[in-house]
């Protein structure tokens, strides 16, 4: 597919078929994922990939709460239809680390050194990366958030380390035609370029 055919057919699914995804496709997904950048090339991500019927439960288990998957509302029903679950997830101190390196110039770990937190923003550029390349593969997928709340649940379901936290989730499958969501461009319009973009000047 051509590159701005991916970028032009990317939008968030929140319903699947039960068709499963190629076990090389979401191989694909993930190595595809640690091409995107990171300052120091820190590299501070980690991709917990959720693939069987058994660990996608459990992974809503852990966020949602068992009683809501008993009477799962109609978001929760459609995403729960996903075969697979991608948490990505960025560690602070991979950062911090790398920067106290010779290389660097700093001699501490201060974390109000950064203007932004690199760790999660590097993530989520790697995230952009498993959502393009669901598309080039004729794909569905969808980044979502995590509840705070859910943190220590989904933690310690899947073992994710004490340095690590998950910046999200993302659900793959095959899309289901749907209307979208209200904040989609089949029901709100996309703001023109012109209104975003501002050359030389606000």
């Amino acid at each position: 597919m051509e590159f701005q055919d991916v970028v032009r057919r990317r939008r968030m699914v929140r319903r699947y078929d039960e068709r499963p995804v190629d076990p090389a496709v979401v191989t694909r997904l993930v190595d595809n994922a640690t091409r995107a950048p990171s300052a120091g090339f820190s590299q501070g991500w980690g991709f917990l990939v959720l693939d069987t019927p058994e660990d996608v439960r459990r992974y809503w288990e852990s966020t949602a709460g068992p009683e809501a998957m008993a009477e799962p509302d109609s978001w929760l029903a459609g995403m729960m239809t996903a075969p697979v679950v991608i948490v990505p997830c960025s560690s602070k101190a991979a950062y911090l680390g790398r920067y106290a390196e010779p290389d660097k110039g700093w001699t501490d770990q201060e974390e109000s050194r950064w203007p932004m937190p690199f760790w999660h923003m590097d993530t989520a550029m790697a995230s952009l990366l498993v959502l393009q390349t669901a598309v080039d593969e004729g794909l569905g997928a969808c980044f979502i958030g995590v509840p705070p709340e859910a943190y220590p649940a989904l933690k310690e379901a899947f073992g994710i380390p004490p340095q690590f936290d998950p910046v999200g989730a993302i659900t793959v499958g095959h899309r289901v035609p749907d209307l979208g969501a209200a904040g989609s461009p089949t029901r709100r319009p996309r703001k023109p370029v012109e209104d975003v973009v501002h050359r030389g000047r606000w």
